[in-house]
């Protein structure tokens, strides 16, 4: 059992060099891996409801967040707000979360399912100014990771959000127009 310990001690003294937290922060292969693996981890999760409604719950907090505040914003009326999963019974397949409008309309259905798009410019803002202040650790980096993960990942809309996204052609058209504007101001 002593041979165990130390040899877990080594292994913790070595992962918390300098030189060997240096290379994690500073080698997209390392950030490569660990997503990876959390991938892998989450996937795993998946086994059971409960188990991947925990791992799921952050970042379907933030992902119906988005759809919930842009909807509240452009009077989409919220009527309803859940990160708890059900089985959605048409497919069979659980649902991690989901909120209700009451007034989805030309103007206000594009960007209310696609709110959670608006997660990207959140991490690549932290990405740009939190990571120089997190701790130079193993710890540190295994945080920034999960973080950036957990973000990113829920940034993504679902087919439910296109599929509402796509339900005015008039409100596409006219957010098709401003974003090809805004394109050419640039």
């Amino acid at each position: 059992m002593d041979t165990v310990i130390a040899a877990l001690d080594n292994l913790l003294l070595f992962l918390s060099s300098e030189e060997v937290t240096r290379s994690f922060f500073n080698n997209r292969f390392y950030t490569i891996l660990s997503v990876i693996i959390l991938m892998h981890v989450k996937n795993a999760a998946y086994r059971g409801m409960w188990s991947s409604a925990l791992v799921n719950i952050p970042g379907t907090l933030l992902h119906e967040m988005m759809h919930f505040l842009v909807g509240a914003f452009l009077n989409a009326r919220p009527c309803n707000f859940t990160v708890f999963p059900k089985k959605d019974p048409l497919s069979g397949d659980y649902v991690m979360g989901s909120v209700g409008f009451r007034n989805i309309t030309f103007y206000n259905a594009v960007p209310a399912a696609l709110a959670p798009l608006l997660l990207l410019p959140v991490g690549f803002y932290l990405n740009r100014y939190f990571l120089p202040y997190i701790p130079q650790t193993i710890l540190g980096y295994v945080f920034y990771i999960l973080l950036q993960t957990v973000i990113i990942e829920n940034a993504m809309p679902s087919q439910a959000d296109f599929r509402i996204a796509g339900m005015y052609l008039s409100g596409l058209l006219l957010y098709g127009i401003l974003l090809i504007c805004l394109l050419l101001m640039l």
